[in-house]
């Protein structure tokens, strides 16, 4: 499959923890995951590798619909904008290196 999509409700985020906990579980991180915007990038910028349940095809992307964003913005803009950041830094990444951008964002209110 060279595209799949994700859908992640920021209804369920409140903080860095409940981040976590909601990427983890959307995107079937392992059990060492180490919680933090560093292991985020890590285990993003491997979608395309049998890392987690989520994985496409090489060449392929997975598009984030992120529910509620408005929410999430103004309720935890510092998390809202490290999401922005991280995703972005994930596609230069992978782009340095002669790889696709494997991450697409889509913001839903």
């Amino acid at each position: 499959m060279l595209t799949r999509s994700v859908a992640v409700d920021c209804r369920l985020i409140e903080g860095w923890s409940s981040f976590h906990d909601t990427f983890a579980e959307a995107f079937g991180f392992p059990d060492f995951y180490g919680r933090n915007m560093d292991a985020w990038i890590d285990c993003m910028t491997s979608l395309d590798e049998p890392f987690s349940k989520v994985c496409v095809e090489e060449g392929g992307a997975v598009t984030l619909h992120l529910k509620y964003a408005k929410g999430l913005k103004n309720r935890c803009p510092e998390i809202y904008d490290a999401l922005i950041e991280c995703a972005a830094f994930v596609n230069f990444r992978r782009i340095e290196i002669g790889q696709t951008p494997v991450l697409f964002l889509a913001f839903y209110n």
